[in-house]
């Protein structure tokens, strides 16, 4: 910054005053305060601010005040959030205008903002990359090797995470849903008589992994869906810009859940033998080999469906709370009564079947959802007169909640689809450039 005064600059966004360090211009966090200290003229500051006293070293913005506020909030403190009492949507104006995106948001005003652009089909698009200044010289240069290779990061992670967001995401997608399908066959198909019938093989047998099944087409079958998976798991961890944050997500940590047990199982093999105890017993082996089946859930990466089942059940697990408190209420007054009804009093033939308040919250359970299997029912006219109170009060009770869930999850289902929508933007926009 070879002009102006003085060791300090002064921002003026919408009559409010903000004065910082020559130095502090060069780091600042938000891209367009920070293009200041690169510009080399007056012209260069007019491209970035909208008006510039020399004199007094002032920038001067006609934004919205009380939103740069909150924005400065989160320069010193970390956490973004919406000024009460203004439009989502302006904020994300301001955002967008002063280089944040809609990931600094908190979690909670990130859900509010894809609410209300889903709801009014607003899209943003998004501001120059760093270092690109709109309209400058510089702009169209090469970029710095290090941006170069943050974008080449950043387009492996939306890759790997975002099978809408471009044309190798798709086919990475689709080869990944491939495996899940013919992992998922291979344990069907292991568990029927017929597949074991050739080579006389037990169950318990089939869950070792010894040097022969490794080489039988199954086994091969199996490491090859291994290996690939395994390899996705790593590169998607390396990829990824906070490593915690990716061990903590759901999905995940099914990954780990549905990868883990394969090596196990190799482990145990190498280290116990293939004829010790704990080989004979089989027991651990077969329960980490049916662990396979969380490959099934690997699919809600690639369908909305199932992305939008799991969102409805994170943010409706209150209404999910009450559901069950409902049920245990009625499971508690009902088996009781019926215990009651059926065998403490004497009122003719005592029913074995409900002996214990135990043994009646079955009944009820069943009852109370209509499934009705008919292993046990009241056989005294009291006994039944409560059972169908029992039945009518379930229906009732389930019903009670089911609109909340219901409306969540459309809610989540447009949410999701907007998202995907908007990578597929950029997909459309991929082809032409």
């Amino acid at each position: 910054m070879n002009f102006g005064r003085g060791p300090s600059v002064v921002l003026n966004v919408g009559g409010t005053r903000y004065s910082f360090s020559r130095e502090v211009l060069k780091d600042f966090p938000l891209r367009r305060v920070s293009r200041l200290h690169g510009c080399l003229s007056e012209q260069d500051v007019l491209e970035v601010c909208d008006d510039y006293d020399r004199e007094r070293n002032e920038y001067f913005f006609d934004r919205h005040s009380e939103a740069f506020g909150f924005i400065m909030l989160y320069v010193r403190h970390g956490h973004l959030r919406f000024v009460p009492h203004m439009c989502e949507l302006s904020f994300y104006n301001e955002m967008i205008y002063w280089g944040l995106e809609g990931s600094h948001l908190d979690y909670c005003c990130q859900r509010r903002l894809d609410d209300r652009m889903s709801e009014t089909c607003t899209y943003y698009a998004a501001e120059e990359p760093p270092g690109e200044p709109a309209g400058g010289a510089e702009g169209k240069g090469r970029r710095p090797p290090a941006a170069e290779g943050g974008k080449w990061l950043e387009r492996m992670r939306r890759t790997f995470e975002e099978p809408t967001s471009s044309v190798a995401a798709q086919v990475l997608a689709t080869v990944s849903i491939l495996f899940v399908i013919v992992s998922m066959v291979v344990l069907c198909a292991s568990t029927l008589p017929e597949w074991r019938a050739p080579e006389n093989r037990s169950v318990e047998e089939q869950s070792r992994y010894t040097a022969e099944s490794v080489r039988e087409p199954s086994g091969i079958i199996e490491a090859i869906c291994i290996g690939w998976f395994t390899a996705e798991c790593i590169v998607r961890f390396i990829v990824s810009k906070n490593k915690c944050e990716f061990v903590r997500r759901p999905l995940n940590i099914i990954d780990l859940l549905a990868i883990t047990p394969y090596y196990i199982s190799v482990l145990m093999t190498v280290f116990t033998g293939e004829n010790s105890q704990l080989q004979r017993a089989g027991v651990t082996l077969r329960v980490l080999r049916m662990m396979r089946i969380f490959w099934v859930i690997k699919l809600a990466r690639h369908f909305i469906g199932l992305q939008t089942l799991g969102l409805t059940l994170k943010r409706c697990y209150r209404e999910m709370v009450m559901l069950l408190v409902f049920i245990c209420v009625a499971m508690a007054i009902f088996s009781a009564l019926s215990q009651l009804l059926e065998n403490g009093l004497d009122l003719g033939a005592k029913n074995k079947d409900y002996a214990s308040i135990p043994a009646a919250c079955w009944w009820v359970i069943i009852s109370m959802t209509t499934v009705g299997y008919g292993d046990m029912c009241p056989i005294t006219v009291p006994g039944r007169i409560l059972g169908g109170i029992c039945v009518v009060s379930g229906i009732v009770l389930l019903a009670l909640p089911i609109t909340f869930i219901y409306h969540s999850f459309v809610q989540c289902y447009h949410e999701l689809k907007f998202r995907s929508a908007r990578y597929s933007r950029s997909l459309s926009a991929e082809f032409l450039n």
